[in-house]
């Protein structure tokens, strides 16, 4: 158990050892010469390449597009539409109570509305005792 906490603590301390910033340093002139140098030869590597793609372009040719010509509109009169009449509301034809029921008659364009009122036959009577 000791090791495994020693392991841990060690590879915390390389952890955080390994994220202290270092000092910025250019290291005197030497160091600017050498970058300068990676920098020349660097582009002595690319340079030829560079030079021959703007030599050996192909010329760029433009060509006026073919002319469009588009027909004239044509006008027409907007399609009939035909919308169907809304179907009437449907009327309730009965009305039933316990005692009975009104029942609606006629259509009221040709017959006028009618309620009649039609009870209901009383219940049966009980059976007679023997």
């Amino acid at each position: 158990m000791a090791m495994k906490k020693l392991v841990a603590i060690v590879a915390l301390a390389v952890i955080l050892a390994g994220m202290i910033p270092l000092q910025a340093d250019a290291h005197g002139v030497g160091a600017a010469a050498v970058a300068f140098g990676a920098f020349v030869a660097f582009n002595a590597l690319f340079l030829p390449f560079a030079i021959a793609s703007a030599v050996m372009a192909p010329p760029v040719v433009y060509s006026t597009p073919a002319p469009v010509y588009a027909a004239a509109p044509v006008y027409a009169a907007a399609p009939a539409v035909y919308t169907p009449p809304r179907p009437t509301p449907a009327v309730s034809r009965q009305v039933v109570y316990a005692h009975g029921r009104y029942v609606l008659y006629g259509d009221g364009v040709s017959r006028p509305y009618q309620w009649i009122w039609i009870p209901n036959p009383p219940p049966p009577g009980s059976a007679p005792g023997y």
